[in-house]
């Protein structure tokens, strides 16, 4: 699942507030995962984690105007990818209003 938005601002404001964001998605939920990673190189956030027996894993990248997210899904979750991603999108555009609207 590849999801791609416009961060309309700095590589390193985008970075902070996808920080912000993730320690409070994990305050949030974080009982429900287990074997959480999340590790920085450079630009690229790996993450992974386990919920319910499930993995999911994948990339967060930020690039100078934009931030791409490829997420793996297990495989029964597959069904439901277009909610959840609109779920990201919608969160995603929260985060990073588009410039002039």
């Amino acid at each position: 699942m590849k999801v791609t938005v416009p961060h309309n601002t700095t590589k390193e404001a985008a970075r902070q507030k996808i920080d912000r964001r993730l320690a409070g998605l994990l305050l949030q939920y974080g009982h429900y995962l287990s074997e959480s990673q999340t590790a920085w190189t450079g630009d690229r956030l790996e993450f992974s984690g386990k919920a319910k027996g499930f993995v999911a894993s994948g990339t967060l990248e930020i690039t100078e105007i934009e931030i791409i997210l490829d997420g793996k899904l297990p495989l029964i979750a597959r069904p439901f990818e277009p909610k959840i991603k609109s779920a990201i999108e919608q969160e995603a555009a929260s985060m990073f209003p588009s410039a002039g609207l």
